[in-house]
């Protein structure tokens, strides 16, 4: 069974590295790995990935920016506490298999759980900060991890591969999971450089996305959570 939680958690399990992943900061192993799998707004989801699961959490970021871009409420400007923009409460997507397998579909959940941890490593690749000195020191802290042989050897295997974009839009067999797979990539980056930024517009156009669901989901990740 693919651990996506396993990984999630075992990173957290830092304290400097939970400290940086909230900060969005980026120095030393602890940071790097951290931001690997959690950039700034991937901090904000760290409580309810822990709740829900890794899986459903990015579900429901996807799925509550999809019914927002298709409804049309939300109205262009600011997002969050004292304004008239509703905040994202990170409530995990309905029980469906359209966005979260089915308990009982293992298989699916691996697959679904790969696709989104590939997604989230290639864009911590994107702006090129990942060379091998920082791939050898992020294998020895995986060593140190508690996850299972399959988890952990997926992990190595994608840190050890070149930037792939077209093994992360592989991962996109349905509408619904190309909007779980650009989530995971916008909450593992800050996207605030230019070859991030490319990286995710360049995403996007390759996983067929709608303009109006992608900036829902930017404006998703950077809203103010309204649940602890």
């Amino acid at each position: 069974m693919f651990d996506i939680d396993g990984i999630l958690k075992a990173l957290q399990t830092d304290p400097n590295a939970r400290r940086q992943a909230t900060t969005g900061a980026v120095a030393g192993v602890a940071g790097l790995a951290a931001g690997m799998l959690m950039g700034k707004s991937g901090g904000k989801l760290l409580g309810k990935a822990t709740k829900y699961g890794a899986i459903a959490a990015l579900g429901g970021l996807a799925y509550h920016a999809w019914q927002r871009s298709r409804t049309q409420t939300t109205v262009a400007g600011p997002i969050g506490p004292g304004t008239n923009q509703p905040t994202l409460d990170y409530q995990p997507a309905p029980d469906q298999k359209a966005f979260v397998p089915p308990p009982q579909d293992e298989t699916a959940k691996d697959r679904l759980g790969q696709s989104l941890v590939r997604a989230m490593i290639a864009a911590a690749k994107a702006d090129g900060r990942v060379d091998a000195e920082e791939n050898r020191r992020i294998f020895e802290r995986l060593e140190a991890m508690n996850l299972d042989p399959q988890s952990k050897a997926f992990v190595f295997d994608e840190l050890s591969s070149p930037l792939n974009l077209d093994a992360v839009v592989a991962g996109a067999d349905t509408p619904e999971h190309a909007a779980e797979i650009y989530a995971a990539s916008l909450v593992a980056m800050d996207a605030d450089t230019p070859a991030e930024k490319a990286y995710l517009q360049m995403l996007a156009a390759r996983l067929g996305l709608e303009p109006a669901l992608v900036e829902e989901m930017h404006r998703a990740a950077t809203a103010e959570p309204t649940t602890p």
